[in-house]
């Protein structure tokens, strides 16, 4: 199944990674375009998802406001996480009806895709039971929070490069008490691959696990008018 990704080189704004998900999603909901992924980093910004809740949150609104991270509640499953530069976000916009029509069966295939992907630069990765996201020895190193309108999904994944983590410790991380953040460059140190490579590692791997053959486009350069229209909002 062909499918259309679309890469942002500059970090992203929470608000408007929301806003062209729900243009995607309405377009995909339509049929007017194919299966989209976008691919992005956020500005900082710490959000709860429908299990969120605000004794999870660590600081005040203006303290958090002091460090430059917005608060955001977002309309996805999932407790609470941090989003910054230094982090890829994925958001598949995918139509999971007929033989996929299976909400546990897409957070697997998401598990896998970072599981995959971490084992592309030597590191272990594994699922917790009854816990979603991709760990490692280190900590939680992918988090994963979806929702599914009309059998299109919208959020997705995030998985921890070279970020900050100390945006984490404003939190408590997926309501998970005294479980600890990995990155790859906490695990790696000097050998973290560049976000270029785990970029280019996580779109092979989803790809591959969730059967979508990927045509890619740069946010910043051509791509077809119908999803041009949808993310520039023009």
């Amino acid at each position: 199944m062909t499918a259309w990704s679309v890469s942002f080189n500059d970090p992203v704004s929470y608000q408007a990674g929301l806003d062209m998900q729900y243009r995607l999603l309405t377009a995909r909901q339509e049929n007017r375009i194919p299966d989209t992924v976008l691919i992005l980093q956020h500005q900082p910004v710490v959000t709860l998802g429908n299990r969120g809740r605000d004794n999870y949150l660590l600081k005040t609104e203006e303290e958090y406001r002091e460090l430059g991270i917005e608060l955001f509640h977002a309309e996805r499953g999932g407790d609470v996480t941090y989003h910054g530069p230094g982090q890829w976000v994925l958001y598949p916009i995918l139509h999971l009806g007929g033989n996929e029509a299976d909400s546990h069966g897409y957070l697997s295939n998401l598990e896998e895709s970072a599981i995959q992907t971490l084992g592309d630069f030597g590191v272990d990765g594994f699922r917790k039971e009854g816990k979603s996201g991709a760990w490692t020895e280190e900590g939680k190193i992918a988090a994963i929070g979806f929702r599914l309108k009309k059998w299109v999904s919208f959020h997705g994944m995030s998985f921890n490069v070279s970020l900050d983590l100390a945006g984490f410790q404003t939190i408590v991380p997926c309501g998970l008490v005294g479980e600890p953040v990995a990155s790859l460059k906490t695990i790696l140190g000097d050998a973290c691959p560049e976000m270029k490579q785990v970029h280019d590692s996580l779109l092979n791997h989803f790809s591959t696990v969730c059967n979508r053959d990927l045509e890619r486009f740069d946010a910043d350069g051509e791509m077809p008018p119908a999803v041009q229209k949808l993310i520039r909002n023009s």
